[in-house]
């Protein structure tokens, strides 16, 4: 998972990288936090307004310093939304389902939590 808080050295964009810092902390999350100063980078993000949130190259926030409940929420609905088989539930595999052909927990209850 790459995770990246957007923004120059401004209050909130420091602010909004220390909370999500935070928020990797308080879910014990092994992933660094990249803090994306270069404006060009930004942009090239697509990304005109910081501070701002990025996970795996998605953007999820901008404009607005997060808290820590927020950024905690941001980061588990992705993490929730990359390892979810296909009936919809968290799967053991990992990032990367290996069920064969997804999870089919009726025959196989196992593999989902």
């Amino acid at each position: 998972m790459k995770i990246q808080a957007l923004g120059g050295c401004c209050k909130k964009s420091t602010s909004n990288y220390e909370a999500i810092v935070q928020a990797v902390k308080e879910l014990d999350l092994k992933v660094e936090v990249e803090h994306v100063t270069d404006f060009d980078e930004i942009m090239k993000l697509g990304v005109m307004s910081t501070p701002g949130l990025a996970i795996n190259g998605k953007i999820l926030s901008v404009g607005r310093a997060l808290n820590v409940m927020q950024a905690k929420e941001l980061i588990n609905k992705v993490m929730k939304s990359e390892s979810e088989c296909s009936c919809g539930e968290r799967c053991d595999c990992g990032d990367n389902c290996e069920c064969e052909d997804g999870c089919d927990c009726a025959d196989d209850p196992s593999c989902c939590k």
